[in-house]
């Protein structure tokens, strides 16, 4: 502002020309002369610094616009913009002056609706299991227990939830009073009723999904595999390889866990209507902003009313399992896994006196002379 009145007060002296004035002063002289037509109309305010802020914007939402988006988003944590704007659509076909999702984005932060800002971590990568494909429903489903929590009256409850890979549908979520295999059965076979037997479950190493002993075994995995589903288990400490599934529960704690509710019961009912909202009106970005229960069907191979038993080929010996995991073979009594009591495993004579065990077509251990390896 003062090299501007040092400048206009030079041209009212006449000390130098025009010419040299704004050569003196670092200016051009469109500059000069724009200096004094504002000074004639305005005086000398008419000098100061301007905002060069557009006078229109015509991209710029209108109040009501604004007062809807904010109404639909009552909280930072709800939807972000992209899904956010998919439900509006669909809920207000007649509109047709939505804003992008960057400025809607932009209208939460100044609102004070938007999350803070999480810090990215870099994603190292991993030597264990290889990335997993799917190219239709049901080939691979993926199930895990969420973190355990107190609801209200004090009572532990541990969500057991399964969803399809491929769709994104989230199949069931339960809480249960703990991760024994009793109350984890009872989830998977009502999921197999209603939308039929998947290819394959993928799952971590805890239980009930997987024990310590031979090939990781349980009551669960053995119960899958005699209903011709392929058990993936993840490489241990690696919750990545089953990131999808991870990235939903983050979503789950967000919209049914926090807070927990007063009874186990009232918790069901929280987990119901998340699992609703997240099937049939949460926009999936890996959908193509598509919802899970659009591309969702269930599987073609039913629940069979009873249990197959394992087949093997006809040069195969058949041994049962006894109580304790154990069978009778070459005058010994060989241990093989609890998990098996009861089961029927087949043995293949790969060499003189060199046998493998299969339950299913799983291979298990190499017997020789009635050692097992």
């Amino acid at each position: 502002m003062d090299q501007r009145l040092q400048f206009l007060e030079d041209v009212r002296l006449g000390r130098m020309t025009m010419t040299e004035l704004c050569a003196h002063r670092q200016i051009s002289r469109k500059t000069g002369y724009k200096w004094l037509a504002r000074e004639k109309e305005e005086g000398r305010r008419g000098v100061a610094d301007r905002s060069r802020a557009p006078h229109h914007c015509p991209h710029k939402i209108t109040d009501e616009m604004a007062a809807l988006l904010c109404a639909f988003r009552v909280k930072p944590d709800d939807w972000g913009a992209r899904k956010l704007l998919k439900v509006l659509k669909n809920r207000h076909p007649q509109r047709d002056d939505w804003p992008a999702a960057s400025t809607v984005a932009d209208l939460f932060s100044r609102e004070g609706l938007a999350r803070q800002p999480r810090r990215r971590r870099p994603r190292p990568e991993h030597p264990g299991a290889p990335p997993i494909h799917t190219e239709a429903p049901n080939d691979v489903w993926t199930a895990d227990f969420k973190g355990e929590f107190r609801t209200g009256d004090g009572i532990y409850c541990y969500p057991l939830t399964i969803a399809d890979l491929h769709a994104r549908c989230l199949l069931d979520c339960r809480g249960r009073d703990s991760t024994k295999t009793v109350t984890a059965w009872p989830v998977f076979e009502a999921a197999f009723r209603e939308y039929g037997l998947p290819h394959a479950i993928r799952t971590d190493n805890g239980p009930p999904f997987a024990t310590v002993g031979i090939h990781g075994l349980s009551r669960l995995n053995v119960w899958w595999m005699r209903l011709g589903i392929h058990h993936h288990r993840i490489t241990p400490a690696t919750p990545s390889e089953n990131g999808a599934h991870e990235r939903m529960h983050r979503t789950l704690k967000r919209r049914a866990i926090r807070p927990a509710r007063a009874t186990m019961a009232a918790q069901q009912r929280a987990f119901n209507v998340f699992r609703a909202e997240y099937n049939k009106e949460r926009p999936h970005e890996a959908l193509g902003m598509e919802t899970p229960a659009s591309q969702y069907a269930a599987s073609p191979r039913p629940y069979p009313p009873k249990l197959p038993q394992p087949e093997y080929p006809g040069h195969y010996t058949v041994k049962k399992i006894t109580t304790g995991g154990t069978f009778r073979f070459a005058n010994r009594v060989l241990y093989l896994a609890n998990a098996l009591t009861g089961e029927l495993v087949g043995m293949d004579e790969v060499d003189d006196g060199v046998w493998h065990l299969f339950f299913t077509p799983c291979s298990l251990r190499r017997s020789t002379n009635g050692t097992t390896s």
